[in-house]
């Protein structure tokens, strides 16, 4: 049986809105700033799901450029955690399958990763744009060597206005994340809250050189 991809990508959109709305639960591993970084157990796998939210001085269309799950886009100029992004197949207009590589990471521990994942561009009424990609296999892009094949449970981005502050966006991101191998669980569980801090202050830096 061939996978439904949209309907995969349309459960991990649909769980994702429901992460977004869920208040209770979720525990503060890190701030910086206007940043905060929130955990808690997965549903999905053994691991925890991470909440960033942030708020970034621009509307969120200029935000939305930022981030934009696109080869060639800007997220792979400014996202220090995205190496190579690459469209693997177009399953509807709103709807693809990428390859993501990330490059080695907390000072070596953690080798290069890709991951292949469908994603959902979804608007919503109150103006929120977002990104929602859950990991699929895909013919084209078996495991490859030199990479460990990591796995993305639903995850993505809200890029939500500000009422009131029409120059403003709240960034909602979402990360749950197998990066598979062999690695200490202290490991994974200090990277992701510095990494999404880190995500947050260079997306900032990307917006503001834009909107200059």
């Amino acid at each position: 049986m061939p996978m439904d991809y949209t309907e995969t990508a349309r459960a991990a959109a649909d769980t994702l809105l429901s992460y977004s709305k869920e208040q209770d639960g979720w525990r503060l591993c890190k701030k910086s700033g206007d940043v905060a970084v929130y955990w808690r157990p997965s549903t999905e796998f053994t691991g925890n799901l991470y909440k960033g939210e942030g708020l970034v001085a621009a509307k969120p269309e200029l935000v939305w450029e930022c981030l934009k799950p696109e080869p060639d886009g800007l997220r792979v100029k400014w996202d220090s955690n995205v190496q190579d992004f690459q469209l693997l197949d177009t399953v509807t207009d709103d709807t693809t399958i990428c390859r993501t590589v990330t490059p080695s990471a907390a000072m070596g521990i953690i080798s290069p990763r890709d991951f292949v994942d469908v994603v959902m561009i979804k608007r919503y009424e109150d103006g929120s744009i977002t990104s929602n990609a859950t990991n699929v296999e895909h013919p084209s892009c078996p495991p490859q060597r030199h990479f460990v094949r990591g796995f993305n449970h639903p995850c993505g981005c809200f890029c939500a206005p500000v009422p009131g502050e029409p120059e403003k966006t709240k960034v909602i991101s979402f990360f749950q994340t197998d990066l598979s191998g062999y690695l200490p669980k202290s490991v994974v569980e200090s990277f992701f809250p510095y990494s999404m801090t880190q995500f947050y202050n260079n997306l900032s830096k990307a917006v503001q050189s834009l909107h200059v």
